[in-house]
C-alpha cells in the first residue's frame, strides 16, 4: 500500500475511528486501526469486539492495499505534523513508513486479514433522522445511565421507535430521564407498536461525541441484535444490550399534588454553593419548599454546613425533600428553558423536574434519607 494524504482530511476521520479503540486490549490487533486503500479513499476502521466504527478520507491512491496500525501511534503522529502537511504512508514486509517533509516515522503493522469484522444480520427496521433529533435524544437522558450495573440492561439507554415518535430513556434505579421527538412516519419497518432496543454506554457517549459536530442527515437501521448509524462518510455499527427494559411508564408517578416552580440558573447557582459542604460519598441536599421560599441545606461528617434560600412560586405545605445534588445538577444541565417545574407528592416520592412548557422531557428523581 502507497498513499499521498493531506493531513487536514487525515487526521479527523483518524480522529472518528480512534475513539472506539481501548487503551487496553484482550488482543494486540484491536489495538489498531485497520487502513484500505482504493478508489480514491484510504477508509479507516476501528472496534473493540462490541463497537465499530469506520470512516473515510480523500487520498491519491499510489498502490491499493490494507494494513492495521497502532491507533494511539499513528493519531499522536498526525496531530504532532503542520496543519498544511501532506503525508505518504508506505508498507513493506511488517513495516509501514510515515513520511511528512524531513519527518520520518516507522511503524510495527499486523496483517489486515486478521481484523475482526462484526457480523451485520439484515436490518428489519430503517429510518432517517434529522441529527439534531438523535444528538437530543441521546444528550438528554444519557446521564441518567447506569454504569456498570448488575442490571446489565440499564448499563445504556432504550430506544423506542415507532411511525410516529421516538422515545429514549435511561435510568440508573435512582433517577429517570425520559425523552420523545416526533418522527415523520417514513421509515421502513416501523408501525404502531414501537420497536424497543437497549444501546450500550459506550455507544451512546461515541454516537453523542460524533452527532455534536456532524451536519448530515442520519440513517438508522436495526436488526435483532445489532445497530448500525450512518453518518456521512462515518458508519457506526454496534451490538444492542440484550435484556428486557423496565416499564419505564410505571416509574414515573403521576397524580403530584404539590407544584413549584423556579428560576433554572439561581436554582442551580445555590445548588452549586450548598455543595461544597456537602457530604462527598452521598452528595445529599435537604430541599425545604414553603410558601414563596425554597431553602436548601447541606451538611457533611465534619459538622459543617451550608444553607441558601431563593424565591419559588409554591403555595402547598412546607415540605422538605432530600436529593442527590448531583442528580439535581445533571437534570438542571439537561434543561433548555430558564424556568423549572418540580411536580411531588410528598418527601418520600419520586419528583418529576421538566422545564415549563417541556411537555416532551421528562426526569425523575427519587428521594433520599438525609
Amino acid at each position: 500500500m502507497k498513499i499521498l494524504v493531506d493531513r487536514s482530511v487525515l487526521l479527523p476521520a483518524l480522529s472518528v475511528v480512534g475513539g472506539v479503540v481501548e487503551r487496553r486490549q484482550t488482543s494486540p490487533i484491536l489495538g489498531n486501526l485497520l487502513l484500505t486503500a482504493e478508489d480514491g479513499l484510504v477508509r479507516m476502521k476501528g472496534t473493540d469486539l462490541e463497537i465499530e466504527i469506520s470512516s473515510a478520507a480523500v487520498a491519491e491512491i499510489e498502490e491499493t492495499g490494507a494494513v492495521t496500525l497502532p491507533a494511539r501511534k499513528l493519531i499522536d503522529i498526525c496531530r504532532s505534523l503542520p496543519e498544511d502537511a501532506r503525508i505518504q504512508i508506505k508498507t513493506q514486509n511488517e513495516r509501514a513508513t510515515l513520511t511528512s517533509g524531513r519527518s520520518r516515522f516507522m511503524l510495527s503493522t499486523l496483517p489486515a486479514a486478521d481484523f475482526p469484522a462484526m457480523e451485520v444480520p439484515p436490518a428489519q427496521i430503517a429510518l432517517q433522522m434529522e441529527r439534531e433529533i438523535l444528538h437530543r435524544l441521546l444528550e438528554k437522558t444519557s446521564f441518567a445511565m447506569a454504569q456498570q450495573d448488575v442490571r446489565y440492561y440499564l448499563n445504556g439507554v432504550l430506544l423506542e421507535l415507532s411511525a410516529e415518535r421516538a422515545v429514549a430513556v435511561a435510568t440508573d434505579g435512582h433517577r429517570l430521564a425520559k425523552v420523545v421527538a416526533a418522527l415523520d412516519g417514513d421509515g421502513e419497518g416501523l408501525g404502531a407498536e414501537p420497536k424497543q432496543v437497549i444501546v450500550p454506554a459506550k455507544t451512546v457517549l461515541e454516537l453523542k461525541r460524533l452527532l455534536g459536530s456532524a451536519q448530515e442527515q442520519v440513517r438508522i437501521e436495526l436488526s435483532a441484535r445489532t445497530l448500525k448509524v450512518e453518518l456521512g462518510k462515518t458508519l457506526v455499527v454496534s451490538k444492542l444490550v440484550e435484556g428486557q427494559y423496565p416499564d419505564y411508564n410505571r416509574v414515573i408517578p403521576a397524580d403530584l399534588q404539590q407544584h413549584a416552580t423556579i428560576d433554572r440558573d439561581r436554582l442551580k447557582g445555590a445548588l452549586q454553593r450548598t455543595a461544597i459542604l456537602s457530604n462527598e460519598k452521598y452528595k445529599g441536599v435537604r430541599v425545604t419548599f414553603e410558601v414563596g421560599r425554597l431553602g436548601l441545606q447541606t451538611q457533611n461528617p465534619e459538622k459543617e454546613e451550608a444553607e441558601d434560600e431563593i424565591e419559588i412560586e409554591y403555595e402547598g405545605e412546607p415540605i422538605s425533600v432530600g436529593f442527590n445534588v448531583a442528580y439535581v445538577l445533571d437534570v438542571l444541565s439537561a434543561v433548555d428553558v430558564s424556568t423549572v417545574e418540580i411536580r411531588f407528592r410528598n418527601a418520600e416520592s419520586s419528583a418529576v423536574w421538566q422545564g415549563l412548557g417541556s411537555e416532551d422531557e421528562v426526569f425523575v428523581i427519587m428521594p433520599m434519607r438525609l
